[in-house]
Order: structure tokens, then C-alpha cells, then sequence
């Protein structure tokens, strides 16, 4: 008796069969997403190659086996090869000078007040990106009050090599490479400095760093919506902003305003980060929202924006970055350094899929009303 010949399977059944996965962080499929780069079908052999538009090296082996098991239960699939990647594109509204000439992406990391972790935020999400494969900048813009050395544990009087006395070499840590005004002073020398000059020094630390070749340069901004603000918003290719707050009322009011100054300027906000969400105990392990609960979520139902991830108060946190280690760098699988990672990811995601900064930059007006 002679044997059936096999069907031939089409791409709509591969299409198909690769639509059975939703990314977690675009939520949607691959080919919805436009992942799908090339379908090759020769016999019972289907080869796929698809690329995600954001950092995914942590996660690309998994989802491949997936979609390669996906693809198996096709009725005549003898063999599936899938290969994953993936890109970062730049969104760049202007030239930014020669230092950032190869850097893909600026995101500034704000807060309205201080005191709600946005400094211990940064560097989370910075070493997270760097773990799914991005090469990551951070850059300590806070002048008054630099703590990234510390979280970063970088050697009290570490100082960046330089130049041709004109470039700064960024000092690395944790797969990052990071610039503060910590590095250039003493631990006793206060900034006590007007605020021209505190634009001035942000502009030199920025501009005369030789970053190289970045996917995301972070900024740990200072809190409030003052004189650095105005001047990054004003001379700098800023791709977009994440608020970070706490539930509490008068942190969400002062997020407000962070959020409005962003719109004003241009400059969108890829999201909000909720820290201290949740107290849990270490004792009993009794979770409890002492500071309020679902604030962020309605700002960012507000502000038609997202919450990308919200942080406990947790004792962890603070140890790991007293010790000069943060969360993510100590144990990146850990159920709080996942956290983080969620959050970078859909930061990426948020950039990647909506983050296009304006075309021109507005002038800065200031107004009584």
C-alpha cells in the first residue's frame, strides 16, 4: 500500500501555532507585535527567526523552547527551529553632542519629593536592564545629595580616569556604566552651590562623559521640578521619564506636578514606579499597606499612563543597598529583584511601543498661572 504524501504546511498554520504565546510584557502575541522576521517551511522542517523590540536575554531560551513546542504540534512538523532576538531602537528627539552621539536612549528617573527611593530605584532598574543583555548607563545627576557610588559600592575617593583632559571615563559597576558628581568630590566638600551652577555641573558631568555605545543612559534625577530639570528637559534628547512615588497623598501630589512637567516639556512618561506599597512584616510576614494603598494606580489612570512595578518596604532593599550591592546585582531571581525586573522590562516595553519623544522641543515658559 503506498504511503499518503504529507501535507504541506502553510505559514497561516505557523502564524497560527506562534499566536498561542502572549508576551507578558508587550500582552500581546509575537506576530500580532510584529516579532516575526522569517518563516522557511521545507518538507516537515519549519524554521522561524523573530525579534523583540526590547532586552530579553533572560527570557529568550524559554520562549523559544515554547514556540518551538508550539510549532511541533503541527500536524507534519518533524523538526522546529526558532530563534529569538532582539533590538533597541533610539528615540531621540535632537542631537545630543558628541558624548551621547551613541546613546540610543535617555530616561530620567524622577520624583516630585524626596524620600520615596527613587535613587535605590535607578539603580535596580538600570543593573536589570543590563541583565537582559542592554548596555546601560546611570548617571547620578542628584548634585546636592549623590548616592549611587554608595549603592553602587564604588571605593570612597574612587575618581573616572580621563582623556586628553577632556573626557571623563565612566566608572563601572555591576555591568553599568555609571558617572557621579561623588566621584569628582570629597565626602566632606558640601555642595553649596547656587542653581546656575548646579545646571553647569550637570551639563559638564553629562556632556564630557565618554559613554560609548549605550541602549539606555538612566538619570537619577533630584527631586522636585527645579533648575535641572528645566535644563535637561530644555538641551538634552530625553526619550521619556518615570515618576517614582509612594501611595501616600502628599508624595502623590508632588508626583503630580513631576508628571505635569514632563507634559509641559515634551518629554513623555513611559510610567510610574510605586515604592514602599506594601510594609511586610519580618517577623510574621503580615503585609500591610501603612502608607495607602492604589495611589499610583490612580494617578496613572489619571495621567493615562501605567504603574510599572510596585516595590515593599522591605529591609532587604535598604541592606543590599547599603551594603553597595543592590537588590538585582545580590540575587537576581529573588522574588523582590524580580520585581525590578518586571518593571525595566515593561519600561523597555513602554519606550519601545509608545515612548516617541516630540519632534522639536517647546521653550520653557514660566508663568504665574
Amino acid at each position: 500500500m503506498s504511503q499518503l504524501p504529507q501535507a504541506q504546511i502553510e505559514q497561516t498554520q505557523v502564524e497560527q501555532a506562534l499566536a498561542s504565546y502572549i508576551d507578558p510584557y508587550l500582552e500581546m502575541d509575537l506576530v500580532s507585535a510584529g516579532a516575526l522576521q522569517a518563516v522557511t517551511i521545507d518538507g516537515g522542517k519549519i524554521s522561524v527567526t523573530l525579534e523583540l523590540d526590547y532586552p530579553s536575554e533572560f527570557l529568550n531560551g524559554g520562549v523559544a523552547q515554547l514556540l518551538t513546542t508550539a510549532l511541533e504540534n503541527i500536524a507534519g512538523c518533524d523538526e522546529a527551529n526558532v530563534t529569538l532576538g532582539w533590538h533597541v531602537d533610539a528615540h531621540k528627539s535632537h542631537d545630543g553632542g558628541e558624548s551621547l552621539a551613541a546613546v540610543k536612549n535617555i530616561v530620567a528617573i524622577s520624583s516630585g519629593k524626596g524620600g520615596v527611593g527613587k535613587s535605590t530605584t535607578a539603580v535596580n532598574l538600570a543593573v536589570a536592564l543590563a541583565k537582559d543583555g542592554a548596555n546601560v548607563g546611570l548617571l547620578d545627576a542628584d548634585i546636592y545629595g549623590p548616592s549611587q557610588g554608595i549603592m553602587l559600592g564604588v571605593a570612597a575617593g574612587t575618581r573616572p580616569e580621563t582623556i586628553d583632559n577632556k573626557w571623563f571615563v565612566p566608572v563601572e559597576a555591576h555591568g553599568i556604566k555609571t558617572m557621579s558628581m561623588a566621584y569628582l568630590v570629597t565626602e566632606q566638600t558640601p555642595m553649596v552651590w547656587r542653581g546656575p551652577m548646579v545646571a553647569g555641573a550637570l551639563t559638564q558631568i553629562l556632556t564630557q562623559t565618554q559613554w560609548g555605545e549605550l541602549d539606555y543612559l538612566l538619570i537619577d534625577m533630584p527631586p522636585g521640578t527645579g533648575d535641572i530639570q528645566l535644563t535637561l528637559s530644555q538641551k538634552y534628547p530625553v526619550s521619556g521619564s518615570v515618576i517614582v512615588t509612594t501611595p501616600q497623598d502628599v508624595a502623590l501630589a508632588d508626583a503630580k506636578k513631576g508628571v505635569e512637567m514632563f507634559r509641559k516639556v515634551g518629554i513623555p512618561v513611559l510610567g510610574m514606579i510605586e515604592n514602599m506599597s506594601m510594609h511586610i512584616c519580618s517577623n510574621c510576614g503580615h503585609a500591610e499597606p501603612i502608607f495607602g494603598a492604589h495611589g499610583a494606580d490612580r494617578l496613572a489612570e489619571t495621567y493615562h499612563t501605567k504603574v510599572l512595578g510596585s516595590l515593599p518596604l522591605a529591609t532587604y532593599i535598604r541592606e543590599q543597598s547599603d551594603a553597595g550591592v543592590p537588590v538585582v546585582a545580590a540575587d537576581d531571581s529573588s522574588e523582590v529583584a524580580m520585581m525590578y525586573r518586571h518593571a525595566a522590562r515593561r519600561l523597555a516595553v513602554a519606550l519601545a511601543r509608545g515612548g516617541e519623544a516630540a519632534e522639536t522641543m517647546p521653550e520653557i515658559e514660566v508663568s504665574d498661572d
